[in-house]
């Protein structure tokens, strides 16, 4: 029921702000920029008597989109990858704050004014070792590697219905999506490996194979002036496995522009897959960008 609830007031918010999207028609032929920003935030204390743990840590940011726009088509591409890290007095290991590589591609023919026959491929992983954190019997910090390139990776697509407004608002609905989950079959002959521990990978096997209902929505808009939001929410549902768990993957960027190349940035991204961790995945970024935009 919390689920549900989550679902429908993040469904719900992209609704309401769908009338704050700004209608830009897109040019015709191909149409590419992006932007690469790095976020730089620090804490030191010296004597301080509340207390306090000295740390520095950077987030590298890339979005590049291309796009193709003829009369009765449309197909649009984007790439994100992000990697940070921070450092901590207390800690002997640097830690990630973010590992992410991304590659969305949505093709559209116009069925009539806004609707679109579409096909869609996403496909996702990291680009380093991850890591679970745990003392030994002395207190020592330890750790064991958890996760690593391509696994997990996760490549989903399917035919489907685009509702898009613009550029900067569209829904894309897939009713019979395919997705495969790749791990490295290391982690999944471990011993006392338990069946589905693993990103819902059975034991010695190294992928999972889902068909089920994939939605996907974004929304870009100014919410004040040189403050823009942009907001990207997908939903799936397996068929053929507790269709009732639907994964959600919410992502939100909101940039106040200070100058031309200097911003502060709020990143938040929620996501919720039983196969990867029984609860809410949670991460908030904020910190000053230095930015460049091709």
């Amino acid at each position: 029921m919390v689920m549900k609830k989550h679902i429908l007031l993040i469904t719900l918010l992209f609704f309401t702000i769908q009338s704050f999207s700004q209608e830009e028609k897109s040019k015709l032929g191909w149409n590419t920029d992006g932007i690469i920003t790095f976020l730089f935030n620090q804490s030191a204390f010296s004597n301080w008597v509340a207390g306090g743990e000295n740390n520095v840590a950077g987030n590298l940011n890339v979005n590049y989109n291309f796009n193709y726009t003829a009369e009765n088509h449309t197909w649009d591409n984007r790439i994100l990858a992000s990697y940070g890290i921070t450092k901590s007095k207390n800690s002997p290991f640097t830690k990630k704050t973010d590992d992410r590589l991304e590659f969305n591609s949505l093709y559209g023919k116009q069925a009539s004014k806004n609707w679109f026959y579409s096909a869609f491929l996403n496909f996702k992983t990291q680009f380093t070792k991850g890591y679970n954190y745990s003392k030994d019997e002395n207190g020592k910090e330890i750790r064991d590697e958890y996760t690593n390139f391509l696994s997990p990776a996760y490549l989903t697509f399917g035919p489907g219905m685009l509702w898009k407004k613009s550029d900067n608002f569209k829904i894309n609905l897939a009713p019979a999506t395919a997705k495969f989950t790749f791990v490295d079959d290391y982690f999944t002959t471990t011993p006392n490996y338990v069946d589905g521990d693993y990103f819902g990978i059975d034991e010695g096997e190294n992928s999972r194979f889902e068909l089920g209902f994939n939605a996907s929505m974004f929304a870009k808009f100014n919410l004040f002036e040189n403050v823009s939001m942009e907001n990207i929410l997908n939903l799936y549902s397996n068929y053929l496995e507790d269709p009732e768990n639907i994964d959600l993957d919410y992502t939100m960027n909101m940039v106040m522009s200070i100058n031309k190349f200097l911003s502060a940035n709020i990143i938040f991204q929620t996501i919720y897959d039983d196969n990867a961790y029984e609860g809410f995945q949670v991460r908030e970024v904020f910190g000053l960008g230095i930015n460049y935009k091709f």
